[in-house]
């Protein structure tokens, strides 16, 4: 083995392909959008420069600023929702169901393959008040209370969106910890018991740092996801009512294509580009600084 990764030969044809097929998926079309940031129009009509115009444009958008607006909170709260709710799922199976997780876990797991257009209408009809009384409004209804239109208000809508995502990840989450849980030696929560920690002391004070990396590992992958949602939204709202729940990768789609501005649109990408670079350096920042702390 160090013989083949010492010959530089060796190494270019075992990583090649893959930097080629990389380079081609990835890093070509980004470098392609951003030429785009600098022009103006669409396929049709061509593309002309336009100099620095669409980053003028950017900074005195408000559409842009709702969109980024909604996009921060939005990751936010399902990140944390995501990685809390798949972290207390990791705890039930290794310290309470322990051999018995299996069917658990599978069900827990079964949302994140179902498809996004199956989730956003079974939710649809769980909260709609219109044609038909859903589920959840039936059952305000039945303890004597208004049915209320949870998606008449941006407000409400996200919040719906926001359980949706997390119910349909969070058995995701719980696998991705549940592995790094098992992976803490017996040896070392053995001897913490027997120096008379349990329950929730064990978990502050062994449990939670030694899984500190996979949990700031699952953050990282979190957020990076939720930043960039565009299915979710399409799927459940479409970015409404009128434009309260819009992130910026549909204002992206919606600035490309529907108004054929490709140059903007690309603009807009950019941001969004920027945005998760530099999120995910301060997550990762601080979880280095955690565990040199630790």
């Amino acid at each position: 083995m160090h013989r083949v990764l010492g010959d530089r030969r060796a190494i270019l044809i075992l990583l090649g392909p893959a930097l080629l097929v990389y380079s081609l998926i990835m890093l070509v079309p980004m470098v392609w959008s951003l030429g785009y940031s600098f022009t103006k129009g669409n396929t049709i009509d061509g593309f002309t420069g336009n100099g620095l115009d669409n980053f003028q444009r950017l900074f005195t958008d408000e559409a842009v600023r709702d969109a980024l607006w909604f996009t921060l909170k939005y990751g936010a709260v399902v990140t944390v929702g995501q990685v809390v709710a798949g972290y207390l799922l990791a705890l039930l199976y290794v310290f309470f169901l322990k051999k018995s997780s299996a069917l658990i876990r599978t069900l827990a797991f079964f949302p994140v393959v179902l498809p996004t257009v199956a989730v956003g209408l079974l939710f649809q009809k769980f909260f709609q008040v219109a044609p038909q009384t859903g589920p959840v409004n039936s059952l305000l209804n039945a303890v004597g209370l208004d049915s209320v239109d949870f998606f008449g208000s941006a407000g409400s809508a996200f919040w719906v969106l926001i359980g949706m995502d997390i119910w349909r990840s969070m058995g995701f989450y719980a696998v991705l910890l549940f592995a790094g849980l098992v992976d803490i030696p017996d040896e070392v929560l053995e001897s913490a018991r027997l120096d008379g920690a349990s329950g929730i002391r064990l978990i502050r004070h062994i449990v939670l740092p030694l899984s500190l990396p996979v949990l700031m590992s699952s953050l990282i992958f979190s957020i990076n996801g939720t930043l960039k949602v565009f299915d979710s939204v399409v799927a459940l709202t479409n970015g409404g009512p009128g434009s309260g729940t819009t992130p910026l990768t549909l204002y992206m789609f919606q600035t490309s294509f529907t108004y054929s501005d490709y140059g903007y649109g690309s603009t807009i990408a950019l941001l969004l580009t920027v945005v998760c670079l530099l999120v995910s350096l301060v997550v990762y920042r601080v979880s280095q600084r955690d565990l040199t702390e630790g």
